[in-house]
């Protein structure tokens, strides 16, 4: 599905990403674990080449369902992008946009990637937000931001990320700012959303526990390098790295 290696430097900081290499299997969920400052969203946003007009500096290869993105033009990467590989990003509350209301948003995310018109997806956006546990009615469509949870804002950016039916869909610590409890039903949803459609799924996380029900494999990113990656159970029973034990000594074990 998708296989990358990548170098990243900021202007303020270099060696960010180190030759990370990743690679995701179709229909499978990895994990990608790291501490804060790891270089979990640098990789992600290189992986879509998001960070060509930050002032960094990206080198190496990605490879998407035997494409080279390498050199492609933002007009052909936005033909990618929604199409082929969707972001669900961090924070709900930043990346909506506060002025528009939902249904505006979903449109404006439908038409960056097709000329289809938007009122005959009416029905099919329906199906969709029932999909994620939202109300499929005009009601929820016609709120803005500050009108609806951010458990719900969640679920919108999922349902946005699905508009297009991408194969790869890359999660950037989707439940960092829920409660448990929400946080846990997200989780569930994207494992759903994954069999549904038989997608891939990049879960990036630095919650090892969590990563460790729902992935079938893992990879450890310490320092901007991948330290290990393997099987998820292999990975939690024979860790390999120093790094990665101290992961697994952490997780809490209840007498």
């Amino acid at each position: 599905m998708l296989s990358a290696k990548l170098w990243v430097d900021y202007p303020q900081k270099v060696d960010v990403l180190l030759g990370a290499a990743i690679d995701i299997f179709p229909g499978e969920i990895l994990g990608l674990v790291g501490r804060s400052g790891s270089g979990k969203t640098t990789l992600a946003l290189a992986l879509l080449r998001l960070l060509d007009h930050t002032g960094a500096r990206v080198h190496g290869t990605t490879t998407l369902l035997g494409r080279d993105l390498t050199g492609l033009s933002e007009r052909r990467l936005r033909e990618i992008r929604g199409r082929q590989v969707s972001l669900i990003p961090q924070s709900p509350t930043a990346a909506l946009n506060p002025a528009l209301r939902i249904e505006t948003q979903l449109r404006e995310a439908w038409y960056a990637h097709s000329r289809e018109p938007w009122s005959g997806q009416r029905r099919r956006v329906a199906a969709l937000l029932a999909s994620v546990g939202l109300p499929p009615d005009e009601e929820v469509l016609q709120r803005f931001p500050s009108e609806i949870s951010v458990g719900q804002a969640q679920r919108i950016l999922i349902a946005m990320a699905l508009l297009h039916g991408p194969p790869l869909l890359i999660a950037d610590e989707p439940t960092s700012a829920l409660d448990v409890i929400v946080g846990q039903e997200i989780l569930r949803l994207l494992a759903g959303i994954v069999r549904e459609h038989r997608a891939s799924l990049l879960l990036i996380s630095h919650d090892l526990p969590t990563v460790a029900i729902l992935c079938q494999r893992v990879a450890i990113l310490y320092d901007g390098e991948i330290v290990e990656c393997g099987a998820t159970r292999d990975v939690l029973h024979t860790p390999v790295h120093s790094y990665t034990r101290q992961l697994v000594a952490a997780i809490p074990k209840w007498e």
